[in-house]
């Protein structure tokens, strides 16, 4: 059997918060227009069963990700320019969430609700280009 490293751990909580934070927001996009044929408490009361989870979700994210830069601090130009930009999708994708969550009108929900996946699909995307 591989050795299994502090690295290894670190990577799997990193993944796994991701998996919860961006599989999440797209499942329950594909779950809400089946939800709205519902009482309105329903599609609520998903939302909130989600939100239980993914912001210890997104605050795993954050903390390893921090780690994962303490690990590896001396990178070149481009790497360093690569993160930047990941870290801008991953503020704005939190950002985000925390306005759609404290929205007031349907159309803000989906706006900020579609910005959310946007981003967190950005931040996905740019921390597998770091992986490489």
């Amino acid at each position: 059997m591989l050795a299994i490293s502090w690295d290894t751990v670190r990577l799997f909580l990193h993944v796994l918060a991701a998996t919860i934070w961006v599989g999440g927001q797209l499942t329950l996009a594909a779950l809400v227009p089946a939800l709205r044929r519902f009482e309105r408490e329903v599609t609520t009361a998903a939302a909130r069963r989600y939100n239980q989870v993914a912001w210890p979700a997104f605050g795993v994210l954050v903390a390893t990700g921090v780690w994962n830069i303490a690990a590896e601090p001396h990178q070149e130009t481009a790497y360093r320019v690569t993160l930047t930009v990941k870290l801008c999708f991953v503020l704005a994708s939190g950002l985000t969430a925390w306005l759609h969550i404290r929205s007031t009108t349907a159309r803000a929900r989906g706006v900020l609700g579609s910005l959310t996946g946007l981003t967190a699909l950005g931040a996905l995307f740019f921390g597998i280009v770091l992986a490489q």
